[in-house]
C-alpha cells in the first residue's frame, strides 16, 4: 500500500505571505536609508553657506528625518537648537556664580552676563512663535523681517555677555569659561540666523 501524503493547504500561501512581508520591510528600510541620506546631504549643503559649516552640521544632522529636504523646517529646527544652546549655557553660566573664592565684582559680571543670556533666550522664543504662525494670511515679508531682527538681537546679547570684563580685574579662570561659552551658543545662533535669511516667501508656500 502506497503511504499517503498529507500536505498542509496553508504552507505554501503562508510562506508567500511571508516572503511577501519581508521583501516588503526591506524595500520600506532601503526607501527610509535612501531618503535619511538625501536629508543629511540637503543639510550639509545649506549649511556650507552658513559661517560655521561644521558646527551647523554637527548640531542640526541628527534632525534630519524631521527636516528632510525643507529649507523652512530646517531654519526651524536650527532656531530651536539655538534656543537650547542659549538654555544651556545661561545654567552653565549660573554654576560659576557658586565658584569658591569669586570676588563681588566677578559675581556683579557674572549676573549681567545670565540677564543678557535670559534677555537672548525671550528673543529666540519670540522667533519661535512667529515661526509657527508663518504666512496664514499674514504679511510674511515683515514676519521673517521680524524673525531676523529677533534673532540678531539675541546673538547681541550673547556676545554682550562678555563686555562686562573690560576694563575690570576678573580672572583668567573665570573668563575663559564665560568666552567658550558664549562663543558655542554664538556659534550656533549665527548659523540659525544665516538660514534664516535664506528664507523666502516662496519657502513658506512650499511647506
Amino acid at each position: 500500500m502506497e503511504a499517503s501524503i498529507i500536505r498542509n493547504p496553508f504552507s505554501f500561501p503562508l510562506f508567500f505571505n511571508l516572503l511577501f512581508i519581508s521583501i516588503s520591510l526591506a524595500s520600506s528600510t532601503n526607501t527610509s536609508t535612501t531618503s535619511l541620506k538625501i536629508s543629511k546631504q540637503f543639510i550639509k549643503t545649506s549649511c556650507s553657506s552658513t559661517t560655521y559649516p561644521g558646527v551647523c552640521y554637527k548640531s542640526l544632522s541628527s534632525y534630519a528625518s524631521k527636516v528632510q529636504t525643507s529649507s523652512l523646517k530646517l531654519a526651524n529646527v536650527a532656531l530651536t537648537v539655538s534656543l537650547q544652546a542659549a538654555r544651556n549655557a545661561s545654567s552653565n553660566i549660573t554654576v560659576l556664580l557658586e565658584q569658591k573664592g569669586i570676588t563681588r565684582m566677578e559675581t556683579s559680571i557674572v549676573k549681567d552676563c545670565i540677564d543678557d543670556f535670559g534677555d537672548g533666550i525671550d528673543e529666540l522664543k519670540q522667533s519661535l512663535q512667529e515661526f509657527k504662525s508663518l504666512g496664514g494670511g499674514k504679511d510674511v515679508d515683515f514676519q521673517l523681517a521680524n524673525i531676523k531682527t529677533w534673532v540678531s538681537a539675541a546673538l547681541t546679547d550673547e556676545y554682550t555677555c562678555s563686555d562686562g570684563f573690560e576694563g575690570q580685574k576678573v580672572s583668567s579662570s573665570l573668563k575663559n569659561q564665560i568666552n567658550n561659552t558664549i562663543l558655542d551658543v554664538a556659534k550656533i545662533t549665527s548659523n540659525a540666523l544665516a538660514l534664516i535669511n535664506k528664507l523666502s516667501a516662496s519657502d513658506i508656500k512650499k511647506s
